[in-house]
């Protein structure tokens, strides 16, 4: 269990349970299932702290006192007793008013980037701070109450979400008032928004200035920090530093931190591993699984209607997926929550109409509440979790449906709109608003091969086991010292040095590192004719060196044919993979060929004689082997378009599908394998099928071909594209300007990793005897198998004539001649 070193108060709008009465008029506990009160409880009844909430009445109910939980209780909240809660009792209008009328119909829809849909009014603001108010003053007999037991303890008073955003100041108010000293930490568990969205509220410098009133503020996500603190310095004129996320106000320091809130793991895959299995209408039927409460920022209508494209797209499907979406009854009383139900209800009924069968329908609908036993279930015995909201602060669904994952491992669609999104860089993640391609990522979900399916998940599986709820917990305790850490980041212009803010946690020291790399736009500037696309002396220097250290494979993953890029490349050492991957070939001589279709070769010869007569005007073929692609860089701009017309007839008269690259059409065969593939096949011959847990990997691309390694390794690797356009769409984690960033991030990583080299070589210098070369190198005697061998010892400063000559040298260990 979590420890803390001070009693903890913890403010939330609700109890960590509900009270109710019971068929015989008692007073009981219903419990509240959710990450908070599985993380927090434990450590309040620890600590000897308090709980200060809305018990679930309202102040004319008269609840006369709060029961204690029953013997058979197991929850987190068993061990809390009732004097350690203390009520929140609220007149129902005001409550009506402040959580209904303010924090629903205001800060919800504004705070979730749907202005549209806020309500701006000036009596529910008043009701909101009137609440919060009274809150803070139940908190303050909390830290009254802790004092007088514990008077040398400094409690530490953690206030919760958008209902509560105003009560920090209050409660500094009256613990100053008492001259009790306390640590105030404020946690929002939905987004923060920009500015843009933020001043639209009308008191926004009000509501600034009492969220302020914390020591420390805490948001899912680094983005919401940097909103803050832009709201902050822009609305209030704070002096804020975004590197170490402080704000100055009032003559106090408040701090600001990025905490991703998780999940029980452990908890939920125990569930998983007992609950009864999902029954299908046959064994191979796959699952797929919605698991929401009934809300518009969720994106259910949308999720409905990508669903029906999906089925339009790929009619094989029918009667072989089935998609179960559970929604949980939310705000029943509210006009536009009705309203939505209505319509999701009518969108499923239409598709259900449409497609259904005697013996299947393609969605089953679950609108109620499910035991947490039957969620697990779903969560495991599903092939494709959709988790994709229009906007979300975490949500924690996508992490116990990985949590879930004992059997067969599913695939996660994630919408980057979702807090989890930044983080989950395994799942496949699809824009919600774009039906097209969410219909397309739920074909690629369900006909994931095992093999990617298995290193998704388990990369998610390892994190959320690490990173769970009291990872959280921990977090947030290490963050209420206060304590703030120094970050760089530069923009433009490019330097070795702002390449530590994409790769210094990526990359260090002790790497195992391995660079896939793109050829023409990539490494070499693209130029009107492919042989004048020459690697610049500088890059490849550096890529000799690199390819020369121990602990680096470099891989160049090319359009070209293999001789073409291993010719063009000219560097020993190296897998060069042709064809964009159909051919690869290892440094030690070990070659595999993608078999091409019979039938495609017949319709390439005869692609290749019906362009024949349309390379005119600068436009030429050139040859791949299994497959060419028809150039027309160098055709003047008032004949483009006819040639491109005539060649594109080409293309479709002999039955192939042109892909369209750099001032290009390609021809490539209809087989199930691109640079993605190929990349993923690179990797594991060369560092074994456990690589993702062994390996760091970098990839750069320029072009369309490489966004299918992008998208492969998403999750798995870092990536750079680049493109000097703002307009390309990418999956890239990363975008570079130019051929001369690349080298720029081949030096930076030169630099990284040449720091062990040196150091490796000044330990070999104390142990070996050393002489001087010709050209002033330090030289190693080392003995192998009897036979004396000089090895050259280079550090980061040797010149490139040095390293030159030192790459010639040759030696001759047991009868073979290799270069140093």
């Amino acid at each position: 269990m979590v420890q803390s070193s001070s009693p903890m108060v913890v403010v939330a709008n609700r109890l960590p349970f509900i009270v109710k009465k019971d068929e015989n008029g008692v007073l009981v506990r219903k419990q509240c299932a959710g990450g908070l009160v599985t993380a927090v409880a434990p450590v309040v009844v620890e600590t000897r702290g308090l709980w200060v909430g809305w018990p679930g009445l309202h102040k004319e109910d008269n609840l006369e006192y709060i029961p204690e939980s029953s013997p058979d209780d197991k929850s987190p909240t068993a061990g809390l007793k009732s004097e350690q809660v203390i009520p929140v009792m609220l007149p129902r209008q005001l409550f009506d008013d402040y959580y209904n009328g303010c924090c629903n119909a205001c800060f919800w829809p504004l705070f979730h980037s749907m202005p549209d849909r806020a309500l701006f009014q000036s009596d529910k603001w008043q009701a909101y701070l009137t609440a919060n108010k009274e809150f803070a003053a139940r908190a303050v007999d909390a830290v009254k109450k802790i004092h007088a037991e514990q008077p040398d303890a400094v409690p530490l008073v953690w206030i919760h979400d958008y209902q509560l955003m105003c009560a920090a100041n209050f409660i500094r108010n009256g613990c100053e008032a008492e001259g009790i000293q306390v640590k105030l930490a404020f946690f929002l568990h939905i987004p923060f928004p920009s500015w843009d969205m933020m001043r639209l509220f009308p008191w926004d410098d009000e509501l600034l200035q009492n969220i302020l009133g914390a020591d420390s503020i805490g948001f899912h996500l680094e983005d919401y920090c940097f909103n803050f603190l832009d709201c902050c310095q822009r609305r209030l004129g704070c002096r804020t530093d975004r590197q170490k996320m402080l704000i100055k106000h009032n003559a106090r320091l408040v701090t600001v931190h990025p905490l991703p809130i998780s999940i029980p793991y452990e908890r939920f895959q125990s569930l998983a591993q007992v609950a009864p299995a999902v029954v299908k209408n046959n064994p191979e039927e796959q699952i797929l699984l919605g698991v929401d409460r009934l809300d518009y920022t969720k994106g259910l209508v949308h999720r409905i209607k990508a669903f029906e494209r999906f089925l339009e797209k790929h009619p094989e499907q029918i009667e072989k997926v089935v998609f179960i979406q559970v929604a949980v009854p939310s705000r029943t009383d509210v006009k536009e929550y009705q309203e939505l139900k209505e319509e999701l209800d009518m969108e499923i009924g239409k598709l259900n109409g449409r497609f259904s069968t005697a013996n299947w329908s393609p969605i089953r609908y679950i609108y109620g509440c499910i035991s947490q036993e039957q969620l697990a279930a779903f969560y495991r015995d599903s092939s494709v979790a959709l988790v994709a909201p229009l906007r979300d602060g975490m949500n924690l669904v996508a992490k116990e449906f990985v949590a879930c994952q004992t059997k067969e491992p599913g695939v996660l669609v994630l919408s980057p709109f979702a807090g989890a999104g930044s983080s989950m860089a395994e799942a496949l993640q699809v824009n919600p608003y774009e039906t097209e391609l969410y219909a397309d990522t739920i074909n690629r979900a369900i006909t994931m091969p095992k093999e990617e399916r298995e290193l998704r998940m388990s990369l998610l599986k390892k994190r959320e086991r690490e990173k769970d709820v009291n990872y959280w917990l921990e977090s947030f305790l290490e963050s209420v010292n206060c304590d703030c850490k120094n970050t760089s980041g530069r923009l433009s212009p490019l330097r070795e040095d702002d390449f530590s803010t994409f790769l210094e946690n990526y990359v260090t020291e002790s790497s195992r590192l391995a660079l896939l790399l793109d050829y023409d736009g990539t490494l070499a500037p693209i130029a009107p004719h492919p042989d004048l696309a020459v690697i610049p002396p500088e890059t490849k220097k550096v890529l000799m060196r690199l390819a020369n250290m121990p602990d680096v494979k470099i891989a160049i993953i090319s359009g070209r044919s293999l001789e073409n890029v291993k010719q063009m490349v000219g560097i020993e050492g190296l897998t060069y993979a042709g064809n964009h991957g159909l051919k690869i070939k290892h440094p030690d001589g070990t070659m595999f060929v993608h078999p091409v279709p019979h039938e495609y070769e017949e319709k390439l010869a005869k692609l290749r004689e019906m362009l024949k007569p349309v390379c005119t005007d600068g436009a030429w073929l050139e040859e791949k082997g299994t497959g060419v692609t028809f150039h027309y860089r160098e055709v003047p701009n008032a004949l483009e378009a006819e040639i491109i017309s005539k060649a594109e007839e080409c293309f479709d008269t002999a039955g192939i599908e042109a892909y369209h690259s750099h001032r290009a059409l390609e021809a490539r065969p209809p087989v199930p394998w691109n640079k993605g593939r190929a990349a993923i096949y690179i990797l594991r011959t060369l560092f074994g099928v456990d690589w993702l847990s062994r390996i760091s990997v970098i990839f750069a691309g320029d072009d369309r071909t490489d966004e299918d390694a992008m998208k492969a390794l998403q999750g798995m690797a870092i990536s750079f594209r680049v493109t000097a356009s703002k307009n390309v769409k990418t999956v890239a984690n990363h975008r570079l300007p130019s051929t001369d960033a690349v080298f720029t991030m081949l030096k930076w990583i030169e630099q990284r990793l040449g720091a062990r080299s040196l150091e490796e070589s000044k330990t070999l210098g104390r142990t070996n005897s050393v002489s001087k070369s010709p050209a002033g190198s330090p030289t190693r005697k080392s003995s192998r198998n009897g036979q004396a061998v000089e090895e050259m010892v280079t550090s980061m400063t040797m010149s490139d004539d040095d390293f030159n000559q030192m790459i010639t040298v040759k030696s001759v260990v047991n009868g073979a001649s290799l270069t140093a």
